[in-house]
């Protein structure tokens, strides 16, 4: 029962196929593997880690929130992250759904190294800076990355799932895809929870 790691690049459906005709991309572009199903959701406008699987226990371990497996983002934001911003992050935030559980929060120094560029890139406004946030999660209410920034007045431009428990999205490129290790697997059923910061190795 395999089970693959995905990049997904930015505006890709999360299905293998598109049911309203939008004419938007779909899995079925990058992952020609019959049988797998997308672990959880990554939104059309999102881009980077994905699981596939098609072992239906691991997909319920991950996706089921009871077992707050923690997911990394990172993304950038409008704006500087004051420290007040930062602790409400960690805290938790009020959003119209419910408040949202503490989450890991800090400020990058600049682009997460090894950073693709993204087609078509994010629109800049000259007046305003832009920064970097990792954010680590262990819920996954609708959109809920952009939602929490936006609530402490840094609306977010670009957003990349980075680790998912204790993997990394490593070399992959957007578009690029490799089954996982029995080692990782296994790993995946006592997840630990990643730093932060999480890099791209050896890039």
């Amino acid at each position: 029962m395999p089970t693959l790691l995905f990049n997904k690049p930015y505006e890709v459906l999360t299905q293998f196929t598109d049911p309203d005709r939008t004419g938007h991309r779909t899995l079925a572009e990058f992952v020609p593997v019959p049988g797998v199903y997308p672990v959880g959701r990554l939104d059309f406008d999102s881009e980077g880690l994905l699981l596939l699987t098609s072992d239906a226990a691991l997909q319920h371990r991950l996706s089921e929130p009871r077992f707050r497996i923690p997911k990394t983002y990172w993304a950038q934001v409008e704006g500087l992250p004051t420290p007040g911003a930062l602790s409400q992050l960690r805290a938790g935030i009020q959003l119209k759904t419910g408040f949202t559980a503490p989450a890991g929060a800090e400020a990058l120094d600049g682009e997460p190294p090894g950073l693709w560029v993204r087609n078509p890139p994010i629109r800049f406004r000259a007046q305003l800076p832009t920064s970097w946030l990792a954010l680590t999660l262990t819920e996954g209410k609708n959109r809920q990355v952009r939602r929490m920034t936006a609530a402490v007045g840094l609306p977010t431009l670009r957003l990349i799932r980075a680790a998912l428990g204790p993997l990394t999205l490593g070399e992959l490129l957007p578009g690029e895809w490799r089954p996982l290790t029995a080692t990782e697997e296994a790993a995946l059923r006592v997840p630990a929870r990643p730093s932060a910061g999480v890099p791209l190795r050896g890039r």
